[in-house]
């Protein structure tokens, strides 16, 4: 399936860089500069994601008779959201993206008896603020970095734990700094921007309970998610 989902990907970055590239050949004044006097737009983003927990054990970890281990296994899923860009000069911009985003986790537990599988399913809203530095146009392409901050809010966190006594809990928000990268193509119309961003919880997911054993041997736990984002913006 993940094989599968970087065919797509690849087959969609090919046909965009192609089609820029023919863009490119015939048209003789640069795209970029339709969007240069713009203070700010707005656009749509789609979203491919992975992700996980960082899980640190508790001192009733080692005391415990039957928990061997625990880590995080990744889950794959995908984000829906709206881009608004607002332009600080010529290279800097401040991006707001609030974002639906399906994710998908699971904590794997090593019992003396067998492994264990705590699947954690969530559906986030996400409102991230961004950063962004970019290069100076070479023709209708630039490159750009972004740093900044994201709050997740999980939308089906009360009917999931209804569902699941047992079920290590976690809370519905999350607080994560995010690091990325991608490239801006500029076309007639529209600028298609890939790009690929990590993301780091620092703040504990885990909602400690002493009397259910799996949640018992966790100290705290970390999201980190990976994603490959496709903005068109305009």
């Amino acid at each position: 399936m993940l094989n599968l989902h970087w065919k797509k990907i690849s087959l969609i970055l090919v046909l965009t860089i192609s089609a820029y590239v023919a863009n490119a050949q015939t048209k003789g004044t640069f795209n970029y500069l339709d969007f240069a006097s713009k203070p700010y737009y707005f656009g749509i983003t789609l979203a491919y994601n992975t992700s996980s927990f960082q899980p640190y054990q508790s001192s009733r970890f080692f005391t415990s008779d039957s928990i061997r281990g625990v880590e995080s296994l990744a889950g794959q899923g995908f984000n829906l959201g709206i881009v608004t860009n607002l332009k600080i000069g010529q290279n800097f911009d401040f991006r707001f993206l609030p974002t639906l985003s399906f994710a998908d986790r699971t904590l794997q537990y090593t019992t003396s008896n067998a492994l264990v599988n705590k699947r954690i399913e969530a559906v986030f809203f996400e409102m991230p603020f961004h950063a962004r530095y970019k290069s100076d146009p070479y023709e209708d392409l630039r490159i750009f970095v972004i740093g900044g901050v994201k709050y997740s809010f999980d939308v089906a966190s009360k009917s999931r734990t209804r569902q699941d006594a047992n079920l290590v809990k976690v809370t519905p928000t999350d607080f994560a700094v995010e690091l990325g990268a991608g490239v801006q193509f500029f076309f007639p119309y529209f600028i298609f921007s890939p790009e690929i961003k990590f993301s780091q919880g620092i703040s504990n997911g885990l909602i400690y309970n002493r009397d259910l054993e799996f949640s018992s041997v966790l100290d705290k736990i970390l999201s980190r998610t990976f994603t490959i984002s496709f903005h068109f913006e305009g």
